[in-house]
């Protein structure tokens, strides 16, 4: 068991990004530690989860990530979380907010008659059945009442 993917909880995402970090060996492993490997592998932009951290300290004591104990992980995380604070900020742009979604219309007929449909649409939402807003209101009713 030297290369990564053979190791226990180390499938070939996180064995190939052991070894994108130079990482190729159990014995290297060990000796970098679960804590290195895993800050190794974000500094180098990837990525991963907290479960790879518990899972390369589990390939390290070589049993299943789960059986870990629970202080050591508690330990791991405060550790990783201490490590984090000093990484590097994101390389490339920061993404821009989102956006209201806007439809580009290859068509301008289908634009206009979508057009008059909302405009209708909002008239009776507001109750405006294209009447004269100006125009006195009128009773249906009995004109003697």
């Amino acid at each position: 068991m030297s290369e990564p993917a053979k190791l226990l909880n180390i499938g070939p995402k996180s064995a190939a990004w052991l070894r994108q970090v130079g990482i190729r060996t159990r014995e290297q492993l060990v000796d970098a530690g679960a804590l290195a490997a895993f800050v190794r592998i974000k500094r180098a932009g990837f990525r991963p989860g907290l479960n790879l951290l518990y899972a390369l300290e589990g390939a390290i004591r070589d049993c299943h990530w789960r059986d870990v104990p629970e202080a050591r992980r508690s330990e791991l995380l405060a550790q990783a979380d201490a490590a984090g604070a000093t990484l590097p900020p994101r390389r490339g742009k920061p993404m821009p907010p989102a956006e209201p979604v806007r439809t580009i219309w290859a068509d301008d007929s289908a634009h206009a008659s979508d057009e008059a449909h909302d405009a209708h649409r909002d008239d009776e939402v507001r109750g405006d059945f294209g009447g004269d807003d100006d125009a006195p209101s009128t009773s249906h009713g009995n004109a003697n009442s």
